[in-house]
């Protein structure tokens, strides 16, 4: 749990590096190669899996041998999968919210039509 609260934190602060790629910016913080490899395969799994078509990107030998590739993949899939249900939601809260006014505006317009 510390590990992920630790690289929650230096990813926060990776992003404000530009132009570098999340595993660009990972290797620069001196994450191993094996856990930033398995982190971009289940932070891909995440985003997929909160969708309605999920696909898996594993590397189930590697998942099965490799602890640092295992714990990478889990993290990744863990907080990317939060990020998208949260985007998601974020959308269809904004859709709600347009499609709300919409309404309104519409109600409206039928009660002026109907005073005359």
């Amino acid at each position: 749990m510390r590990f992920a609260r630790l690289l929650v934190c230096t990813l926060a602060l990776l992003n404000l590096f530009g132009c570098q790629s999340l595993r660009e910016q990972m290797l620069a913080a001196n994450y191993p190669p094996a856990f930033v490899d398995g982190f971009e395969a289940g932070c891909s799994s995440g985003r997929s899996a909160a969708g309605l078509l999920g696909q898996f990107d594993k590397d189930v030998p590697r998942y099965m041998d490799e602890p640092l590739y295992n714990q990478g993949w889990d993290d990744g899939f863990r907080q990317c999968e939060d990020v998208q249900r949260i985007d998601d939601w974020q959308a269809r809260r904004e859709e709600q919210w347009r499609d709300d006014e919409w309404r309104h505006h519409v109600d409206q317009a039928m009660a002026r039509a109907l005073r005359r």
